[in-house]
């Protein structure tokens, strides 16, 4: 992981592979950022026409490289976009900094130390450019035979990441820094832990391998945890979990994490879909929708990072993480289209189709949160397809039982840079789950159909609980090229609103 530091070193004295400077979008050409002050001035105050002949901008995501001028100890300035000036006296938006910073620690890797000169006005800049610089430094290599020599070190032509930010701008004494920065630590590494699990191979992590990594991550931090393995799931009547599961070699889990604080007065559920691997089951996805299928568990793994998090920062809230894992697979074994299921909650579920899933073990682990009756539940899922049509691939759906507490979980993901929309879920859609045969259906109506699954976790919700549905099926696995802060494979999304829900109903501001 990338050590983050503060530092009041003077930029020409600093010794570090690199200077890192922001840019911004003029109307006449690009900008010098404030924190650059000292480069500028080393430049004769023409930094602005260099970058310009060099092809800069200040467009956001926008990096240029140039030798450090006479004078400093950094052999390099690394000028990166931060996108259009901000209006007058305005400060520049926290999300355009952490990308910046990530655009630019993933430059860097390889590098042992680079010192970061992106404008700083308050705790809250430093904290978006730390978290920018741990995720933007993040990469998976775990399983490439030219990452590790053979003693576990970094082989010499595989690049590790960014070892060292020196955030310039920040005051190593001022209390609110130093605690902008522990947080921007200990989410950021939280979601790249987030991050590491999705991009494992299910051949490596199925439910059995994610608990006992969930049960190992909890002692470290002092997170009570619970696995219920087949035998429990099937005595305790798990039905979702155990159809889902039923033609996998490898058995479904429920893992229940708690942490709590001796000065918490409320108590947050979160809930993750964990399907390790998805086939689609008897209902087998045609082929091309197979690759990506380990990042089914997405859900889960942002659950997972997020109640660390909140044990890491102490924050006063209990907060109660549920991992629904199984693998659905094709086999003798597996659930049918036409099956009954008999879920958790005494409900029966005719399923028809066996690729709908998801919506089955969140069931299950729904109605095990709400008989904890907590004050708020949000559940996690890489649900439908139907939602990345409707957003596309960088934004998250948003539903809920309740609009106050859907805009309040759209404001917190929006605060923390993570793109969402609120979603309705319209009650004429109800109708197209009924079945003649059991409670309800898995599947409804096709049009809207990432709103029918919504309609659905509904119905598992204990009565009067408030609940938010996060479908996060379009940016929780980035198929195209790397951006900002955001890596290629797993990205993490959900983790952070999720910590911010937590620090909102600490601070008493969430309900």
């Amino acid at each position: 992981m990338t050590a983050l530091t503060l530092s009041t070193a003077a930029a020409p004295g600093l010794r570090a592979d690199a200077i890192v400077i922001g840019v911004a979008k003029g109307a006449k050409g690009p900008i010098v950022a404030p924190g650059a002050e000292a480069v500028d001035t080393a430049f004769d105050g023409r930094l602005a026409g260099v970058l310009k002949t060099l092809g800069a901008s200040g467009a956001e995501g926008e990096v240029t490289k140039l030798p450090a001028p006479a004078g400093f100890k950094t052999p390099l300035v690394l000028a990166v976009g931060l996108g259009s000036e901000p209006e007058k006296d305005a400060a520049y938006e926290p999300e355009a900094l952490r990308r910046a910073a990530g655009a630019a620690a993933r430059i860097l890797g390889g590098s042992k130390k680079a010192a970061f000169a992106l404008p700083v006005t308050d705790a809250g800049d430093i904290g978006a450019i730390g978290e920018g610089v741990v995720l933007g430094a993040y990469s998976f290599d775990a399983y490439k035979q030219n990452a590790r020599s053979g003693n576990g070190a970094k082989a010499k032509n595989a690049k590790a990441p960014l070892a060292e930010a020196a955030l310039l701008g920040g005051k190593p004494r001022d209390a609110a820094h130093k605690a902008a920065l522990l947080r921007a630590a200990a989410v950021g590494e939280e979601l790249n832990r987030a991050r590491d699990l999705i991009n494992m191979p299910p051949n490596d992590l199925d439910p059995e391998a994610f608990a006992g990594i969930a049960q190992a991550a909890a002692k470290e931090h002092g997170i009570k945890v619970q696995v219920l393995d087949e035998k429990a799931l099937a005595k305790g009547g798990y039905g979702g979990i155990l159809g889902v599961g039923a033609g996998s070699a490898a058995a479904p889990r429920l893992v229940k994490l708690s942490y709590t604080s001796a000065k918490a007065t409320k108590h947050l559920a979160f809930v993750g879909k964990g399907i390790t691997y998805d086939s689609g089951g008897i209902s087998l996805k045609p082929a091309g929708h197979n690759e990506t299928m380990k990042c089914d568990m997405s859900g889960a793994a942002a659950v997972f990072a997020a109640v660390v998090a909140a044990a890491r920062l102490g924050l006063e809230v209990n907060v109660t993480g549920w991992l629904a894992l199984a693998e659905n697979m094709p086999s003798g074994s597996a659930t049918r289209p036409g099956d009954v299921l008999r879920m958790y909650s005494g409900k029966t579920v005719e399923v028809l189709n066996t690729d709908a899933e998801g919506r089955l073990v969140l069931a299950d682990a729904l109605w095990a949160a709400s008989a904890e009756k907590p004050d708020a539940i949000v559940d996690v899922a890489t649900l439908t397809g139907a939602m990345m049509l409707a957003l596309g691939s960088r934004t998250f759906g948003i539903m809920a039982n309740d609009d106050a507490f859907r805009s309040a979980v759209h404001e917190a993901a929006e605060e923390v840079g993570e793109p969402a929309w609120p979603m309705p879920l319209p009650e004429h859609l109800r109708k197209g789950m009924d079945s003649t045969v059991a409670d309800l259906a898995n599947m409804g109506e096709r049009m809207g159909g990432g709103l029918v699954a919504g309609l659905f976790l509904r119905e598992f919700v204990g009565e009067g609980i408030t609940w938010a549905h996060l479908d996060i099926a379009g940016p929780a696995f980035n198929e195209g090229g790397p951006f900002g802060y955001t890596p290629k494979g797993g990205t993490g999304t959900a983790v952070r609103t999720l910590v911010r829900l937590a620090e909102l109903t600490a601070a008493g501001d969430l309900g």
